[in-house]
């Protein structure tokens, strides 16, 4: 509540909720304040100490200006995090629920689409995969009905039998399984709530399928800006160029991760006032998995910049692998003896497809997650979390 509406209102507005208030906690303003003010209720100093009154609910009886947007979305944040519905006049948040899930375990998760969130998943997997046997779950709105484990490395044939069978051939756990070599188990989600709940979804089969598989650690992959619904050892939240990790219901996603991971400039003093957590700067660079040898090469990616060590004759470079009608345009112009692609969007449907119809050679690509030189070593902070959660 705020000191912009008199305390007669605000206690006549308490009265008539459908709750035992059990504590107020004045956010600001005195515009209506004359000193002494009952409110019928006990003032707590702090929404921490609010919190800790154990209540079952957060109810918002403020406004503007005391509470602009951005200052409301960390409120709501910060309840949703101690697991809390946040509600007001006309709105209400419910924290997202997460399942208990046995086995040690991450989960990579981030701001939005293509933030390199499947890029840091990768990384996890190639690094911890080294001396542990390592299991990804990944959820995708074009994942499978029913869980699927897929442990052979998926090959450009492989891909093109799904796509041909009626199925997505770029779904993020067969772009791991193809990158990596790692075991994964694809999922699929439906909607996305403001703080990362699905409205649909098919992970928690997924995860008792990779606890069926007894593995050392098991790494949940995130889709979009929404949370794998289990409840994790440690959460890495990957920040997109360009987006505010504290704005909106980002905050939240900042409050329940262990380790923040910026794929572009971030606002480090914002982030550690809203949690004490690392936060490490990666660059995101495209890789082929197998040799160019200085051929003749068309690139297609969602947005990736092509590296100058790159080792081939680049005749073309397409962004446009969400795009299927600029895509098919790209295509049409596209003057390469091989096609290097990343694994997302159209990748095998359209752009293995004309290939394989041209006879054109396809070569994966990677985007690797490199440490920024004194920004952070992410695979320390991973090595750590990991520490942590096998000692819990």
């Amino acid at each position: 509540m705020d000191g912009e509406h008199y305390a007669s209102t605000v206690r006549d507005a308490l009265a008539e909720l459908p709750y035992d208030v059990v504590g107020a906690y004045l956010v600001g303003g005195t515009e209506k304040l004359r000193g002494g003010e009952d409110y019928g209720v006990a003032l707590v100093e702090t929404l921490a100490a609010g919190l800790e009154l154990a209540p079952d609910v957060v109810v918002d009886l403020s406004d503007e200006p005391v509470l602009s947007p951005r200052a409301r979305m960390l409120l709501a944040s910060r309840v949703l995090a101690a697991g809390l519905p946040y509600e007001g006049a006309d709105f209400r948040f419910d924290a997202p629920r997460y399942d208990a899930f046995a086995l040690p375990s991450l989960a990579v998760i981030g701001t939005g689409k293509r933030v390199g969130k499947t890029a840091v998943t990768a990384h996890l997997l190639r690094t911890l995969g080294r001396d542990r046997d390592v299991v990804a779950v990944a959820m995708g709105r074009g994942g499978p009905v029913e869980p699927e484990v897929v442990d052979v490395r998926p090959t450009v044939e492989t891909l093109l039998e799904r796509s041909r069978a009626g199925h997505h051939a770029a779904s993020d756990y067969l772009e791991l399984a193809a990158l990596t070599g790692a075991v994964t188990v694809g999922c699929r989600r439906a909607g996305g709530g403001l703080a990362g709940a699905v409205t649909s979804s098919n992970v928690l089969e997924g995860a008792r399928l990779a606890a069926a598989l007894a593995p050392d650690l098991v790494v949940f992959d995130g889709s979009g800006a929404a949370v794998p619904p289990v409840d994790v050892d440690a959460r890495i939240l990957v920040v997109g160029a360009g987006h505010d990790a504290t704005s909106y219901l980002n905050a939240y996603r900042v409050l329940v991760s262990d380790l923040v991971v910026a794929t572009g400039h971030v606002d480090r003093a914002a982030i550690r006032e809203l949690k004490d957590v690392p936060v490490v700067e990666v660059e995101l660079r495209l890789r082929a998995v197998e040799p160019l040898a200085g051929r003749r090469v068309a690139v297609f990616t969602t947005g990736a910049g092509v590296p100058d060590d790159l080792d081939a004759d680049v005749t073309l470079v397409s962004k446009s692998l969400s795009d299927r009608a600029k895509l098919r345009e790209d295509l049409a112009r596209a003057d390469a003896d091989v096609f290097l692609v990343e694994v997302k969007a159209a990748a095998i449907d359209l752009v293995a497809e004309e290939a394989a119809r041209r006879g054109v050679d396809v070569v994966l690509a990677a985007n690797d997650a490199v440490s920024t030189s004194g920004r952070g070593d992410l695979d320390e902070e991973v090595a750590r979390l990991v520490a942590a959660g096998v000692a819990a």
